[in-house]
């Protein structure tokens, strides 16, 4: 079965294990919800330990109100239901509505997945599981850009092109510290999707904290239906540029369309160009990798930990031109993730490009989704990518070989110091990495 997980669907592209959808889940802002970028779906509708359908216990099989309940090995769930008497008997408001136990129930759920500390790993009732299905059947409108956790903190992973988000004056890396006037302080990815989707032609208010400034900004943003590109190209002097905007269904076709152009130029060298892409497709990333890398390269590992043998990634190797570090430069920055990470890592190890801008966002998780039979589900963290190297995306990003920065006014301005830095690499000139040391040139 596959699912396409573009701004217009969700796609699974692996066959290999049952519902599974590859890519990585960071909160994209479209339309009602989550760009489904590595999310994988589990046994829908059953639990795993049991696929034909049934289940032997539940969770709400506790509701026995016997205090010396107990589950999994030697957990004694007395304490929980000495404080669930307490709080019944105790706890006073002046709410207008009172909590059923189902309520009680979904938030003791809700902390045990969150004591995980995983960001990526939550649980989801019913009317989001609810609003999840609908993002998957491709209803989008919304603010265009995609944000994620950074140091705690929900940030701006990159705004997508000709969007409101972006029209508005939001920039890769800029935190969200309110939205309509609610705190985001412990707040989770997927709580600040639902205060920032909504329909098109209605408004969201957003408080921004951007490095650099020492005031907050209000920004308004007027949600509307997104459409965005896939591939561009332009001609730089001797050199030819694709940008590369996601990681969807026909990203490998519109990638390889463009490289033929590239060949069938006489330009000399290429730049390609991943900043301020959020990911998607793992195989879309894998296909492309191929583009560049011989037959059998790993292209990336998906580590299941000490319980399960990592799963590999390989080129199928359909190298389009010849291309080296000296002839080819990736250009990344912090909102290059998931997929973008994955191609530039691969590229970068391989030694078949070199790799210049800012340190990447760092997520490079797959989550599955696995859905219960209340209309609930989980969605929890499964695996983790690797570089073919064995470099964790997760843990801090991907370190570029030479390092330009471009400040968010300049990127405002259409001020690109990185891209220049990209050009004048590939004309032969030597380039100096803003923080390492030591220097890289075409020579």
């Amino acid at each position: 079965m596959q699912i396409d997980t573009t701004p217009a669907a969700v796609r699974a592209v692996d066959g290999t294990r049952r519902g599974r959808w590859l890519g990585v889940t960071l909160a994209i802002l479209l339309a009602v919800g989550t760009f489904m970028t590595g999310l994988r779906l589990g046994e829908l509708g059953v639990f795993a330990d049991n696929p034909n359908g049934g289940h032997t216990a539940s969770i709400f099989s506790l509701f026995a109100s016997d205090a010396s309940v107990t589950a999994g090995s030697g957990v004694d769930l007395s304490e929980f239901w000495r404080v669930w008497e307490i709080m019944d008997r105790k706890f006073s408001t002046t709410a207008t509505t009172t909590l059923t136990n189902q309520d009680k129930l979904r938030g003791a759920i809700s902390g045990l997945v969150d004591a995980y500390g995983d960001p990526y790993t939550v649980y989801l009732p019913p009317a989001d599981t609810q609003a999840l299905t609908q993002d998957i059947a491709g209803n989008f409108s919304g603010v265009g850009m995609e944000v994620g956790l950074r140091d705690t903190v929900i940030t701006v992973i990159a705004p997508l092109p000709e969007t409101p988000a972006i029209r508005a004056g939001i920039v890769a890396g800029d935190v969200i510290t309110a939205i309509d006037g609610k705190s985001t302080e412990g707040m989770r990815v997927d709580e600040a999707v639902r205060l920032i989707r909504g329909e098109k032609g209605t408004t969201v208010s957003l408080q921004v904290f951007r490095v650099g400034e020492t005031e907050l900004k209000t920004i308004d943003i007027v949600r509307d239906t997104i459409t965005v590109p896939t591939v561009a190209t332009e001609r730089k002097g001797n050199a030819f540029v694709v940008k590369l905007y996601s990681f969807n269904a026909i990203s490998e076709a519109k990638m390889q369309e463009a490289l033929r152009t590239f060949v069938a130029s006489d330009a000399k060298s290429l730049v390609l160009d991943l900043r301020g892409n959020p990911g998607g497709l793992l195989q879309s990333a894998v296909s492309i990798a191929s583009f560049f890398l011989p037959t059998g390269k790993v292209v990336v590992r998906e580590d299941f930990g000490e319980a399960a043998r990592e799963e590999v990634y390989r080129s199928q190797g359909r190298v389009i031109g010849s291309l080296t570090d000296r002839t080819l430069v990736v250009l990344v920055d912090g909102g290059s993730a998931s997929a973008s990470e994955i191609l530039a890592g691969a590229l970068q190890d391989h030694g078949v490009a070199t790799v210049m801008g800012a340190k990447t966002f760092g997520k490079g998780s797959v989550q599955e989704l696995v859905e219960l039979p209340s209309g609930a589900s989980v969605k929890v963290t499964v695996a983790r990518w690797l570089t073919p190297e064995g470099t964790s995306i997760s843990e801090g990003g991907l370190t570029p070989d030479i390092i330009v920065g471009r400040t968010p006014q300049q990127y405002l301005d259409g001020v690109d110091p990185q891209l220049d830095a990209a050009l004048r690499f590939l004309a032969g000139e030597t380039v100096v990495s803003e923080t390492a040391s030591g220097t890289s040139s075409a020579n």
